[in-house]
């Protein structure tokens, strides 16, 4: 007989998708926090993002890499996340393009990444996109309809700035930290709006 273990006792994992639009630092920060807290998280980049990777910042993708647990090559669709029997938290895609949301959108992916994201709808686990274009068109908006209609969380990557946030630094960390409580994870990243030290 198999005795299966209380939620508490399962490994704490969580999905992190970078796909090829602007803002990858939001992936790269969210890896960090993760890391820093100590969840287990699984990297799927498209190529796209290992370009913009190039573009905007001084990392190396083995740099990005070595920030994750485990991490999925793009085209191996036969990896864990690629199934519903291997268990998650969710996912996190940061940033997420308008492809990428179109393709999970409709369930025809033709990646890991939109694969793992597809999974954890149809699981019905959190998915969070952090949309990352402006502005959007109907056809964007609808798309964003229809996600939150199967359950996904749209959280474009908006800056609060009512933290008064000194750097840019400080920028994504609050918005990474809003995300990651979407997932009940707490860290020190969020300066809470009327909430004591």
């Amino acid at each position: 007989m198999t005795i299966v273990p209380p939620a508490a006792a399962r490994p704490q994992r969580l999905i992190v998708g970078i796909s090829g639009a602007s803002g990858i630092i939001y992936g790269v920060r969210l890896l960090e926090a993760l890391r820093e807290v100590g969840i287990e998280t699984h990297l799927v980049m498209s190529r796209s993002a290992e370009i913009t990777l190039a573009h905007e910042s001084d990392l190396k993708i083995a740099d990005v890499r070595a920030l994750a647990s485990v991490v999925h090559a793009h085209a191996d669709i036969a990896a864990s996340i690629a199934s519903g029997s291997f268990r998650t938290m969710g996912m996190i895609v940061a940033p997420c393009s308008v492809r990428s949301m179109s393709e999970i959108a409709t369930g025809v992916t033709s990646n890991l990444l939109t694969r793992a994201a597809d999974v954890v709808l149809k699981e019905r686990r959190r998915l969070v996109l952090m949309v990352r274009e402006t502005p959007f068109h109907t056809g964007h908006l609808r798309t964003m309809v229809a996600l939150s209609e199967m359950g996904a969380i749209i959280a474009p990557p908006v800056p609060a700035l009512h933290p008064r946030p000194q750097t840019i630094e400080a920028l994504v960390d609050h918005t990474v930290g809003r995300v990651l409580d979407l997932f009940g994870i707490e860290t020190d990243l969020v300066k809470r709006w009327k909430e004591a030290d």
